[in-house]
């Protein structure tokens, strides 16, 4: 929690204000019950109809003040809870962006999006209830009890017996409603994911007339937060009608005391009818008391998910190694696991020039992305190195490794938005850039669109077939001119002409990029200098086509099945 405090820093002077205004309109409360007892004992009987008079209209302007006052700190406080929201989400967003890629597959996308919303709202609600009753309803308790002790101590003390009562009452509700409120955020992240596959995969689902089955998932997932989330309101909303039980109890007898004491001479009437309204001020703060603890119940479980997004550490950082490469790009004896236990990939060892082509082949599973993603750096190595330029990729900063890079995953993200920004992707690049790069993905479709680059995508290019959406995905990863071109199965939904023309236009076009391409089809990496093949996380074969068609059984059976033996240079 000490971390959403000090969001409130940049917003001091408007925090020292709200409180301010809210302190003057609590003192202009309390005076109230004062003034109207001081009209009922006194001046109904020793004043005139004037002096009654200026004291009504004194209440009413005091009533006037502290609503007008309470309404401009209400606005103040909406505010300063925007103002510690928007700066809590752009940070944790940056924190999130931060990450390795280890680290979200730890905390789960849809935990990740579930803190970003969910939580930050509680936070949100949080702040605004503090602001607006953090000050008010301890004022009005603790400076209603101190008026009703000059007014009366007897009935003071019978009002103060029954506190303990309210205190244990407080202190056991947010005992066991803060866990609940814990269990249903995880909830919450069950229930993100749920929807999350569902959206995504929502196609397959229709296709496969899977809509039933998804609806009893959804419903079990969604049935699970709402049972979490009926314990924890069945608890907290206990709260209030037990304290109001035990402060209507306490209300009963001070009425009877009251009115025993009035009828013995002990105080009279109009300190009876100013205590009762002290009482029902320090009930209505019970009350918002009530609601704060329970909002802040909420959010200190949402702030403890937060923190530990904001104190996982940079386990990618930049390092210092001494062993070089002379090589442009080199793996290095690299062993990896995703999960810590069996390698995913063992022993991976090859080199490339700058400016060749490296095809890597391989069946599903065998390790083919996972050497990407140890390239790009989005995992460390287990063990061995890799090198670009000469340097272990450790050494690099972040910025300075991702823009040798251009990529083009199969299964990449196209934005809702423009053609051309989908390509840029907001880095600037100049027109002639944009439209080369159009050029040479073989996206000739897009002078065929009315508003040509202009066009807007939908949310993942929905609006556009398979082939179409990979080509503007290629655009985007060659109009940056990188020196690394990564194709990881990129071309999988075009026909074998496009693919051949697409394969042309690269290397006619980006004779200095060295490139990597990982293929399904032989066809897509059988003119690259070096083909790896991969099987089972290790290298079985490396070296040109015709080297790997005499050489490696794997390979020779793939390119059988695919080209039925026929050949291809």
């Amino acid at each position: 929690m000490r971390r959403v405090i000090s969001y409130f820093r940049p917003n001091l002077l408007k925090v020292i204000l709200c409180l301010t205004i809210k302190i003057s309109g609590v003192i202009a409360e309390l005076f109230i019950p004062i003034i109207l007892s001081y009209i009922l004992d006194t001046v109904v009987e020793t004043g005139t109809i004037l002096d009654i008079v200026l004291y009504g209209l004194l209440m009413i302007v005091l009533s006037g003040l502290g609503f007008l006052g309470n309404c401009k700190a209400n606005q103040i406080a909406a505010g300063v809870a925007k103002s510690v929201s928007v700066n809590l989400r752009k940070d944790l967003f940056t924190k999130i962006m931060s990450l390795s890629q280890s680290q979200v597959d730890s905390v789960t996308m849809p935990s990740l999006i579930a803190r970003m919303s969910s939580d930050t709202y509680n936070i949100h609600q949080m702040c605004g209830m503090i602001l607006r009753l953090g000050v008010r309803a301890p004022m009005l308790l603790i400076g209603g009890t101190v008026c009703t002790l000059f007014l009366d101590p007897m009935l003071t003390l019978i009002m103060v017996l029954i506190l303990p009562l309210v205190v244990l009452v407080l202190y056991l509700t947010s005992k066991y409603g803060i866990p609940l409120y814990d269990k249903v955020q995880t909830k919450v992240d069950k229930m993100v994911l749920s929807i999350r596959e569902n959206m995504t995969g929502i196609r397959v689902i229709k296709a496969l007339s899977k809509e039933d089955y998804e609806k009893k998932r959804f419903n079990t997932v969604n049935k699970e937060l709402m049972d979490y989330e009926l314990k924890s309101s069945i608890v907290m909303s206990s709260l209030n009608p037990i304290i109001n039980l035990i402060l209507n109890f306490g209300l009963i007898l001070v009425i009877v005391a009251g009115a025993y004491r009035v009828n013995n001479g002990i105080i009279l009437p109009g300190k009876v009818l100013a205590f009762t309204t002290f009482f029902a001020m320090i009930l209505n703060a019970l009350i918002a008391l009530n609601r704060m603890i329970t909002i802040i119940s909420k959010a200190y479980a949402s702030s403890k998910r937060i923190d530990y997004i904001f104190d996982l550490g940079l386990d990618l950082r930049k390092e210092t190694y001494n062993n070089t490469s002379k090589h442009y790009i080199e793996f290095r004896n690299v062993n990896f696991s995703y999960l810590g236990k069996v390698n995913n990939v063992s022993n991976i060892s090859f080199k490339l020039e700058k400016g060749e082509t490296l095809g890597i082949i391989g069946p599903t599973g065998s390790g083919k992305s996972t050497i990407i993603n140890l390239l790009l750096r989005l995992y460390d190595v287990s063990s061995g190195a890799i090198y670009i330029n000469g340097k272990d990729i450790r050494s690099y900063s972040y910025r300075k490794l991702k823009s040798l890079f251009g990529v083009s995953f199969q299964n990449d993200t196209l934005l809702a938005d423009t053609i051309y920004n989908n390509v840029d992707f907001y880095r600037k690049l100049s027109k002639k850039e944009i439209k080369k790069a159009l050029l040479v993905s073989q996206s000739l479709f897009v002078d065929n669109l009315e508003l040509k680059e202009q066009t807007l995508l939908s949310a993942k290019g929905t609006n556009l077939s398979g082939g179409q959406r990979q080509r503007l995905i290629l655009s985007r990863a060659l109009a940056g001119n990188p020196k690394i071109l990564i194709l990881d199965d990129s071309s999988s939904a075009l026909d074998y002409k496009t693919d051949l023309a697409l394969r042309e236009t690269i290397k006619n076009n980006y004779k200095n990029t060295t490139k990597i391409i990982i293929a399904s089809r032989i066809s897509s990496i059988m003119h690259a200098e070096k083909i790896i093949v991969l099987e089972n996380g290790t290298i079985t074969g490396i070296g040109t086509h015709k080297e790997l068609l005499n050489n490696n059984e794997l390979y020779k059976s793939i390119y059988n099945v695919q080209l039925g033996g026929d050949v291809h240079e």
